[in-house]
């Protein structure tokens, strides 16, 4: 048996990730976890600093502290900044730095994603806040509504800004997504039953599904409304068949499900802080899955909760409130579960227990307000006004930030091995929360007198004068108190006190390493039988770090992680992981070119942009896999087990499964924008499409389904070790993908009405460019799989590359048969 000090010296050599500025190529993710939080934390410092000139400017009447158009941008920022580039960016800094330590793996599913996803964020934050400073940031809100930001009201960049900088962020969320929930799935720890799991990690699976459903119809509402602005395309201009009102729906179809996408995983702090500080298991635990699958449910309806003053019809306004007051029950269950368990425990009062009682304190008013504008004829009066902006503090702040907040002062040892200064953090602590509940729980009181949001100047006289200026000096305390909290971090990471092991004596297992970890995260991994590994065997992490567990003993010239049953957490193959690299970097540099030519109205560079983007991501994936079949890996106890290339559950597959339900998700937005516009939109229905035929429709739709027939005999030859059969039914697939291609417009755009002049012509026309973009990367995937079998990459046990490219073409088929017979069928039928 190998020593734990020679064992660790092992893994550190091929674990090892460069330092310096050779640091930007590592790929690990400890070191994108902290990227993520430290840049979301940035973020968040400015966007507090943004509140405090918004509190500046309402702290008297007639204040000339900020003119219109700059409070216009300051307020939009201030929103933007704390939903897209601070909320949900630290959620998945967490989720990337904490999940595989909870669940017992090495590593993430994919590190070079998560790397990929972090510049994405990065690069596009740096979009926005360029153009706070150079004076054309967004200003319209940070909802955007139409028509005020259609190019005629909102004529210069500010808008586009909004638009692509966030579609551009976007990428980070939906990469984080598929990551987490392909980690959870098929990474955790042998013996690690989905239903025995952390409770954190089933809020962010739960939490990452959300993300894949909640974020593509605002990226299809963000390039329609782009393509509005730049191109002419009417989709929110009524005069010529658009409707405003669909913006409001795909933004809010994301908007409200956001609101739970971050509250869900600060409950999940919650869920795994509280049974440390109060000594127990969670009460009710089976009870607290179902309620946090429910939410994740019930929040997909509720988006027109937003929308009740539109004039939309009173039976919908029924069935919308009621989903609204609905969703207050799983997370009354929660909140039970909470105090059951304090009040069933032996309470431990740290620093971090002081935020969650801050936390139970604020959110309850939160949501008390909350069912308050769930019913209807109080939202017509309180719509619009402060009352909401209290509200919306109280949720997202008491909902969100307060727990993050006890979340790092929490895993403060985890991620820097010291402790936090006590007393100055509970300085910290009670200025921001008295600071905070005097900012807002008074701007309940202006609401209700009737102050409106959004406005940066009102006059004396409308009892609005003294409320506000209470709201402004409760906010500066708050920022005081943020202060301090910044110096107590930034202190105490350099020159606070060792921490011991396991400060808080937790029952999950990333406290099972020494702190801060080592970039293996565990020299062996471990076999676990129940959700409190740490109370049940307090002498695990000795265990791990002497190898006595699985993966100890396994050869380590590459990184290795075990996969598992997805259901059982059976171990089922090894993952080999890749070393840091520059393609991550590389790669969103050249997809945020393409964001910027765009941005800048330099159309022709787009195309450069483009293909060098996807030269970058074909390297990416070509670096992948191997040229024979590798024998099994001794893991340990006797048990071989294949490598990922030959397993039956590869991670390409799984991610590009996950992918496309986001892709899905955006398809089927598309047709919800289409079906509306037919159903509600003036002027339909529109002019008559002239269609030219069924012959080349028919003929594209044959070549798509001859595509997935061919895919489907090569993946038959290849099981059969005929590589020559292989190869010829991979070039027949890629013909008939390209003859796809080549087929779909050439079917549609003869007689299509000019995008420009109604809204039927502008939809029909995207919807073209989705199925002609998907039949193109079809020609791309089956390209990749024939040079992939030609250079030795692909053999009966080597499948991987097939299996993607089969998965792509089937879905593109389908997506395109649905098309072909949502353009042309109605236009028969006229």
């Amino acid at each position: 048996m190998t020593g734990p000090v020679a064992l660790h010296h092992r893994l550190q050599r091929v674990w090892h990730n460069p330092s310096g500025w050779r640091s930007l190529s590592a790929v690990n993710h400890n070191i994108v976890g902290r990227r993520f939080i430290a840049t979301a934390l940035v973020f968040f410092f400015v966007g507090g600093m943004l509140a405090m000139l918004i509190r500046a400017q309402l702290a008297t009447p007639g204040s000339a502290f900020l003119d219109d158009a700059l409070y216009a941008q300051v307020f939009t920022m201030h929103g933007t900044i704390m939903m897209f580039l601070f909320a949900i960016p630290l959620i998945e800094g967490f989720a990337i730095y904490l999940l595989p330590k909870m669940i017992g793996a090495r590593d993430l599913a994919y590190p070079r994603l998560g790397a990929f996803g972090y510049w994405c964020y990065l690069l596009g934050g740096l979009i926005l806040l360029g153009a706070l400073a150079a004076g054309v940031a967004p200003d319209g809100g940070w909802f955007l509504y139409t028509p005020l930001s259609n190019a005629v009201h909102t004529p210069g960049v500010n808008a586009d800004v909004w638009l692509l900088g966030i579609t551009f962020v976007e990428i980070s969320a939906i990469a984080a997504a598929v990551e987490i929930v392909v980690t959870i799935l098929t990474m955790r720890a042998p013996g690690m039953l989905l239903a025995k799991m952390p409770l954190f990690a089933w809020y962010m699976l739960v939490t990452a599904g959300m993300m894949l459903i909640g974020f593509p119809p605002l990226i299809l509402g963000s390039l329609i409304l782009e393509l509005e602005r730049a191109a002419g395309w009417p989709f929110f201009d009524a005069a010529r068949g658009g409707d405003p009102l669909l913006w409001q729906h795909l933004f809010w179809l994301f908007g409200h499900p956001e609101v739970y996408i971050i509250f869900l995983p600060a409950a999940g702090i919650v869920s795994t802080l509280i049974p440390t500080f109060a000594r127990r298991p969670l009460v009710g635990h089976h009870w607290v899955l179902a309620s946090i699958v429910a939410m994740g449910f019930i929040s997909f309806g509720l988006w027109v909760h937003h929308m009740f003053t539109v004039g939309i019809p009173h039976l919908a306004l029924v069935f919308f409130s009621a989903a609204s007051m609905l969703v207050a029950i799983p997370t009354a269950v929660q909140m039970f579960a909470w105090i059951a368990t304090l009040w069933h425990g032996r309470p431990k009062l740290a620093l971090p227990m002081l935020w969650l009682l801050g936390f139970l304190v604020v959110f309850v008013c939160g949501g008390l307000t909350g069912v308050m504008l769930a019913l209807v004829p109080f939202n017509w009066q309180a719509h619009d006004t402060h009352f909401v902006v209290a509200h919306l503090h109280y949720v997202l702040v008491g909902g969100f930030l307060f727990p993050f907040m006890a979340g790092i002062y929490y895993w403060f040892p985890h991620l820097f091995g010291r402790q936090t200064l006590p007393r100055l953090g509970a300085w910290a602590f009670w200025l921001i929360f008295v600071g905070f509940n005097t900012t807002f729980f008074i701007m309940h009181l202006t609401g209700l007198l009737g102050m409106p949001r959004r406005v940066g100047s009102y006059v004396t006289g409308l009892g609005w004068d003294w409320p506000n200026l209470v709201s402004s000096i409760g906010s500066f305390v708050m920022a005081i108190g943020f202060f301090l909290l910044l110096l107590d971090l930034i202190v105490s990471a350099y020159m606070g006190r060792r921490a011991p092991q396991n400060p808080w004596d937790a029952a999950t297992l990333e406290w099972a390493m020494p702190t801060p970890p080592a970039f293996y995260n565990f020299a062996s991994q471990p076999r676990i039988a129940d959700g409190e590994p740490l109370w049940t065997t307090p002498q695990l992490g000795a265990d791990i770090a002497a190898g006595r567990g699985l993966l100890a003993g396994a050869p380590v010239d590459e990184q290795h992680s075990l996969g598992c049953h997805p259901v059982t957490g059976a171990p089922t193959h090894v993952i080999r992981l890749p070393k840091p690299g520059w393609m991550p970097l590389a790669c969103a540099v050249a997809v945020g070119a393409v964001f910027m030519a765009l941005l800048t109205k330099t159309y022709w560079l787009v195309p450069f942009g483009a293909v060098a983007a996807l030269v970058l991501f074909w390297r990416w994936a070509w670096s992948i896999g191997l040229r024979q079949d590798p024998a099994p890996v001794d893991v340990g106890d006797g048990v071989l087990l294949p490598v990922h290339d030959v397993a039956e559950r590869a991670p390409g597959r799984a991610g590009l499964m996950w992918t496309l339900v986001a892709d899905g998700t955006f398809f089927v937005s598309l047709l919800f924008g289409y079906a509306y516009l037919a159903t509600v939109a003036p002027g339909w229905p529109p002019p008559a499409w002239l269609a030219t035929g069924w012959a080349l429709p028919l003929a594209g739709a044959a070549a798509l389904a001859l595509a997935c027939a061919a895919m489907r005999r090569a993946v038959h030859a290849n099981a059969h070790g005929d590589a020559p059969g292989r190869q010829r039914w991979l070039a027949g697939a890629l013909a008939a993908a390209l003859a796809a291609t080549v087929l779909l417009p050439a079917g549609v755009l003869p007689g299509l009405p000019d995008p420009r002049t109604h809204a039927y012509g502008a939809i029909l026309a995207f919807c073209l460019a989705y199925g002609v973009l998907h039949s193109a990367l079809g020609v791309v995937f089956a390209a990749y799989a024939l040079a992939r079998g030609r250079a030795g990459f692909v053999s009966p046990l080597r499948q991987v590359e097939l299996q993607t490219a089969r998965l792509w073409c089937d879905y593109t088929a389908a997506t395109g048969l649905v098309l072909l017979a949502a353009l042309h069928i109605p236009a028969a039928l006229r």
